[in-house]
């Protein structure tokens, strides 16, 4: 989709020996609409358990069609008052220390990159 303008950084899994933690990210929309994402999978089946952040203003709420990413915004997960993604028994980490994730949006669609795993 050439009209899709959106922007991933500071991608980070969180994970303890068991595999369960989190996923921390900065998520910019600016496609001109709003964004929802709807889900998060890991390797080997994994989904991530999307919670919604406390917005007085919606942005980063969590709703039906996932979490809101309000057009000309930057959402942080993982901090604060923001949404958060956690992770349970996740498997498929590399020697490199690293995660494949894929992330379901709403209107850009499935988007699929590698995370940092940091030890919590």
């Amino acid at each position: 989709m050439a009209d899709v303008d959106m922007t991933i950084t500071d991608a980070v899994a969180h994970l303890d020996r068991s595999g369960d933690g989190s996923l921390s990210m900065e998520v910019r929309n600016n496609d001109g609409v709003p964004e929802h994402l709807g889900m998060v999978a890991t390797p080997v089946g994994g989904r991530g358990e999307l919670v919604g952040g406390k917005s007085a203003g919606g942005d980063g709420s969590l709703s039906t069609a996932g979490i809101l990413l309000l057009s000309g915004t930057t959402v942080t997960f993982g901090s604060g008052n923001g949404p958060r993604v956690l992770l349970h028994r996740v498997h498929g980490v590399t020697a490199a220390h690293t995660l494949p994730v894929s992330l379901q949006f709403g209107i850009a669609g499935l988007v699929r990159f590698e995370v940092r795993v940091a030890s919590s």
